[in-house]
This record gives C-alpha cells, sequence and structure tokens, in this order.
C-alpha cells in the first residue's frame, strides 16, 4: 500500500508526502487535504494501487481516505 502523508512544518504550513518524499509544501491544511486526496486518487486509477491518505493527530494517525477497490472509502476530515 502506497501512504500518502500530511506533515505539519514548525511555521504552521502543511506539506503532501509519499513515501516520506515531499511533492507539495507551504499548504493551508483544507487544500493540502484537497490536494493529498486528488494525488491518491490519480495513484489508485493509473496504477490500480491501494492507497491511503492519513495526517497526525492529537493521539494517533487520523486516515482521510484509502482508495483499495471500486470506490474509495473516504473518511472524516479532521
Amino acid at each position: 500500500m502506497v501512504t500518502i502523508s500530511l506533515k505539519q512544518t514548525a511555521a504552521g504550513s502543511w506539506s503532501v508526502c509519499r513515501c516520506n518524499v515531499k511533492l507539495f509544501g507551504d499548504l493551508q491544511l483544507g487544500p493540502a487535504i484537497k490536494l493529498a486526496r486528488e494525488v491518491a486518487r490519480d495513484e489508485h486509477r493509473r496504477l490500480a494501487r491501494q492507497v491511503c491518505v492519513e495526517m497526525p493527530g492529537p493521539v494517533s494517525t487520523i486516515v482521510l481516505a484509502r482508495y483499495a477497490g471500486g470506490l474509495p472509502d473516504v473518511g472524516q476530515a479532521a
């Protein structure tokens, strides 16, 4: 499974990463979530891979979306 993750910088902006490689940076949270889901959907459609979108939460990781089969299983955004 490929993981697309959101990571917050010390300055408060967000980055979208794929397997710990930064794809996009200096984003606000809302646009970062939208972009991460778009990247994950595209990866799933093009390569038929299982893809998960997650971000750090106060206690544990929050899954924002999971693309595994025909239709995405979309989680709740924080």
